[in-house]
């Protein structure tokens, strides 16, 4: 059985890079160390708590230089890129989606998802306002054959662009980019703009789509990553900070289970529809957001009906949509409630003495606690 100060040493591992440092450049490699000898400051935390600890530790953010660092070799990679495909006659714009951009990854090493969007085609909603003044132009060719020529060309010119580089093309919708003279894995993923019905109302990106190309199956999977990210990122600045703590709370105790042998397949988002005030108040008392995120959970499990009909942030589908995401939500609420007991047992004598105390009494023993 895996004991706290494992998992502790894995979350310092997670967060500094050591557990990746295989898929960066020998100088990062040398620059995790360093880190990892340096500590971080929710270490010197909770001495003598180590629940605690390990708590108030996976709700932090990434060390901010290692996020730039991300962002700085997706630049790069996209620098050469569109250079690279503008010669081939393919022009292209690029943005960042996934867990990065919206700063709730756990990783000091984390993949950067990197949009490559072909300007050459694109897919609309016919009902749209924009479509249906006649505002599209037929494309000059089918789109899906685009996107097949772009990440072909792509695959190519990351290829003659980066040749220390492991180039990955056996994924279905990503060219996967490791090692070598990058700081950072990147995932280049090829796609075309989708505007949907609410982006030709109101021309605003958030609201734009993308569809990305399925290289095996020569089809497209439509996409809202920007939608996603302005919505929790709305929501976490309405409650103080603390979904997006929850977010990679969740995340990293997901990922020590799978370590230990448990994968739990479920979406931390699903942290999106919990109690806005009770976030609020995990600004104030940190632990608090511990103790809300475990409600949440509890409350999901006991309540299938209400909690099967919980969406998505972007809105394009139910969170727990299979009953394979039912039991994973089973499996991370078991996991988080007893890292509650065992939280609320450091911090209160009276729970102390009990094995197992009840998850009412150990919300109410954290929620209102300062820990410096």
């Amino acid at each position: 059985m895996t004991t706290i100060d494992q998992r502790l040493q894995k979350l310092r591992a997670r967060r500094s890079g050591a557990d990746r440092a295989i898929a960066v450049a020998m100088d990062q490699q040398i620059e995790i160390l360093r880190e990892q000898l340096l500590g971080e400051a929710y270490e010197r935390r909770a001495m003598g708590k180590p629940f605690t600890r390990y708590a108030l530790g996976a709700m932090q953010e990434v060390d901010p230089d290692y996020t730039r660092i991300s962002i700085e070799t997706a630049t790069r990679v996209e620098n050469q890129l569109q250079r690279r495909l503008s010669a081939e006659g393919l022009n292209t714009t690029y943005r960042l989606q996934g867990s990065v951009p919206l700063n709730v990854h756990i990783r000091g090493v984390s993949d950067v998802d990197l949009l490559t969007i072909g300007l050459g085609s694109l897919f609309y909603a016919p009902a749209g306002v924009h479509a249906q003044r006649g505002g599209y132009s037929p494309p000059a060719r089918d789109t899906t054959s685009f996107l097949r020529d772009l990440r072909r060309t792509s695959e190519t010119s990351l290829r003659t662009a980066f040749p220390a580089v492991h180039v990955d093309t056996t994924n279905a919708k990503a060219i996967k980019l490791t090692g070598g003279s990058l700081p950072r894995p990147v995932d280049v993923v090829p796609a075309v703009w989708w505007d949907t019905e609410q982006y030709q109302f109101t021309g605003l990106e958030h609201d734009r789509g993308v569809s990305i190309y399925h290289k095996f199956d020569h089809a497209t999977i439509d996409n809202l990553p920007f939608l996603h990210i302005k919505r929790v990122a709305d929501r976490d600045a309405a409650a103080l900070g603390s979904l997006r703590k929850a977010i990679r709370l969740c995340k990293n105790v997901k990922a020590d289970a799978e370590d230990e042998g448990t994968t739990i397949a479920l979406s931390s988002y699903v942290l999106y529809h919990a109690d806005l005030t009770a976030w609020r108040s995990g600004a104030q008392w940190e632990l608090g957001i511990l103790a809300e995120a475990q409600r949440h959970l509890d409350w999901c499990y006991r309540n299938p009906p209400q909690a099967q009909a919980l969406m998505t942030p972007d809105g394009s589908r139910c969170i727990l949509e299979t009953a394979e995401k039912s039991t994973a939500l089973m499996m991370l609420s078991s996991e988080m409630d007893k890292l509650l007991r065992q939280v609320a047992r450091e911090q209160s004598v009276q729970l102390y003495l009990q094995e197992s105390p009840s998850l009412d009494s150990s919300r109410r023993a954290i929620e209102q606690l300062i820990i410096h």
